[in-house]
């Protein structure tokens, strides 16, 4: 992550004022046996899968020549069929990664003069991406009667009511906590104003607990909502890099001002569509990640721990004295979560059974340590 220049370095040029001072986005990426600090899918593709991706990559090698379709079509129709919901090729929109698919939104409804707020504890990636695009972020608080990461639908409302943004960040299951957000926090907030953007982040639905709703049954009639998914989590596809999201087509017009000519390739294209046809196969990992997901949180909880109960593939976990040291300790057996910087908590990604027992032996090792 660090620079290899030999130069003066930033001081010398003439870099935006805004951005000084600021630290690029990055997870630390360290070899070790059980990796389970990014959230990623820890099953590869399933060989039906793969075999389609490279037999649909091969097909697109000879053609590279030309420009890839601008529109994503087959794309765009495909992945409004996975959704379902009735939605149609034109309301769905996608990019490289969900974060350029935020940046297409920030970019189009944000920018200088224009405010987004979001709550805090959330992705980090979405005050990063307001500083991008040169829009004043606003940290809204979570805290309820109910739990300490929870958001209520009076609480969120009052406070879009206050700064009046122009955007309104919501995450469901929402990172780093896990927890998901009831239909009627969306509705107040969406309600709460009659002119920003109320984008829900949904990358982590699928593993979502049953009976969680998802924010696309809210759509119709709606101009202004848009929810966002990625194939990088329950579709295991996080190094193609393909985000896209749901919205009234006027959304999908207005992004189309903001991307960059041809943004995703004929590869990227062939190889998403490809795992789109083959949802079946490649989300036959979560059932099982849902399972460890859920066994974390109860043996944390056995070993005193405070683990936040989650929608997610992931689990925060509180109760810790030092958060830096137990990081630290756990790596050293071999074992890579990740500190998002809330006092005495981690998180830990939901890996296959041997990767959670690991993880698991690893933490009470350390706990037994610790004086």
């Amino acid at each position: 992550m660090g620079s290899t220049s030999v130069g003066p370095g930033l001081d010398a040029l003439p870099l935006r004022d805004d951005l000084r001072g600021r630290l690029p986005y990055g997870a630390p990426q360290i070899d070790v046996p059980v990796r389970l600090n990014t959230n990623e899918n820890s099953y590869p593709l399933p060989e039906p899968a793969a075999l389609a991706v490279v037999a649909a990559l091969a097909l697109e090698v000879r053609q590279l020549n030309r420009y890839p379709d601008r529109e994503f079509t087959a794309l765009r129709t495909a992945l409004a069929t996975y959704l379902g919901h009735d939605l149609t090729a034109d309301q769905v929109w996608a990019a490289n990664g969900s974060n350029e698919v935020l940046l297409h939104l920030f970019q189009a409804f944000g920018g200088p003069g224009r405010t987004a707020l979001g709550f805090t504890p959330a992705y980090s990636m979405h005050p990063n991406i307001a500083a991008t695009s040169a829009t004043a972020w606003v940290d809204g608080l979570r805290g309820a009667p109910s739990g300490q990461f929870d958001l209520t639908a009076e609480s969120a409302a009052e406070q879009v009511a206050r700064h009046d943004p122009d955007l309104v960040m919501l995450c469901s299951p929402n990172n780093p906590t896990g927890t998901a957000l009831g239909l009627d926090v969306v509705t107040a907030v969406y309600d709460a104003t009659d002119r920003a953007v109320v984008v829900v982040d949904e990358a982590y639905a699928e593993f979502a607990r049953t009976g969680t709703a998802s924010a696309l049954t809210l759509l119709p009639g709606r101009e202004r909502l848009v929810v966002t998914r990625t194939m990088s989590k329950a579709f295991a596809l996080a190094g193609a890099r393909l985000g896209y999201l749901a919205a009234d087509p006027a959304v999908c017009d207005a992004l189309r001002l903001v991307r960059l000519p041809y943004h995703l390739s004929s590869l990227t294209q062939a190889a998403a569509l490809a795992a789109v046809r083959h949802a079946p196969d490649l989300l036959g990992s979560v059932q099982v990640l849902r399972e460890q997901r859920d066994r974390i949180v109860t043996e944390l909880a056995g070993l005193g721990l405070a683990p936040v109960p989650s929608d997610a593939n992931f689990v925060l976990f509180g109760g810790l004295a030092d958060p830096v040291a137990t990081w630290q300790a756990l790596l050293e057996h071999g074992v890579l979560v990740r500190d998002v910087g809330i006092p005495g908590h981690l998180r830990v990604t939901a890996g296959n059974p041997d990767e959670t027992s690991a993880f698991l032996t690893a933490l009470t090792r350390v706990l037994e340590e610790t004086p």
